[in-house]
């Protein structure tokens, strides 16, 4: 079983906190609902209009012990990994996967971890514009979201699971995750991703909005502009990290989502894309 551990703690480090743009969404303010997104056919249609707010985007690196998956919604961990390229699908799932799912179980206690889907990203920042093959260039995700809302997760509990289960476990109100493990394919310094504390963000600044792929009709949370949102990222995240990141907990004890999106450090904007690996999981438990 692979060690895990907290990162490391750099001696002398000096924070490297960066001014970020980070794009909420447009909220017209007369009840209509979010634009749905479309993904499907080589391409994906993102229409929905933001608007950038600065932030300061503050560094974690020597307290990433500071920040937990219950408690704020997201976790860095030293996780390094025997896939090194990402390049092959079948080999992503059949040996990545095993490894993301012993990663959860040993880190919450879960009696089962199902992944449902990846998503490896090499593309340009503004891949979004790139037309009818824009999913074979996919990029950095750079609008503030969290991947299900409340009711998405349950879609996605009903669509993963056998009816009965499924049925079972909502009855019988047993605790499920959805969890996101995001890994470097190599070290990030262009277009971090920024994770936002679940406790500086309050259920109203959420809005749930449509997003079908393929044949999945999912809904997910665009997020209104608050400035008490507190960002975090971690400088140079290497492939032997892991950025775990939290999109539900039905245990409504504990933070629940943390919103994240790409943003864009100044001093690295010049650099080759970002390449990057996220695997999403559902983590199941007993009660």
């Amino acid at each position: 079983m692979t060690k895990i551990t907290t990162a490391p703690v750099a001696n002398g480090h000096e924070p490297h906190n960066i001014s970020a743009i980070l794009n909420y969404w447009d909220d017209p303010d007369d009840g209509s609902s979010p634009t749905p997104i479309y993904i499907g056919k080589g391409r994906i249609t993102n229409e929905r209009p933001h608007l950038p707010h600065r932030f300061t985007v503050a560094d974690v690196t020597s307290r990433e012990g500071d920040f937990t998956l219950d408690g704020q919604g997201f976790q860095y961990l030293q996780h390094p990994s025997h896939e090194k390229d990402f390049v092959d699908e079948q080999r992503i799932r059949d040996d990545y996967y095993p490894e993301c799912a012993a990663l959860l179980k040993q880190t919450t206690g879960a009696r089962r971890v199902h992944i449902f889907n990846h998503k490896v990203r090499r593309g340009p920042t503004q891949w979004h514009h790139l037309g009818l093959q824009n999913l074979a260039n996919r990029g950095p995700v750079t609008k503030t979201h969290v991947d299900q809302s409340y009711a998405g997760a349950e879609l996605r509990l009903r669509w993963e699971l056998p009816q009965d289960e499924a049925d079972e476990m909502i009855r019988q109100g047993k605790r499920y995750q959805i969890i996101n493990v995001w890994r470097p394919i190599r070290t990030v310094l262009k277009d971090p991703v920024a994770v936002a504390d679940a406790n500086t963000v309050p259920d109203e600044d959420l809005v749930s909005a449509i997003m079908v792929e393929d044949d999945y009709h999912g809904e997910q949370w665009v997020v209104r502009h608050n400035p008490a949102h507190r960002w975090y990222f971690k400088h140079g995240l290497s492939p032997n990290e892991v950025l775990l990141i939290k999109c539900f907990d039905s245990d409504r004890s504990v933070a629940r989502r943390a919103l994240h999106s790409a943003v864009e450090d100044p001093a690295y904007k010049d650099l080759e894309s970002r390449q990057s690996i996220e695997v999403r999981c559902l983590v199941l438990y007993d009660d």
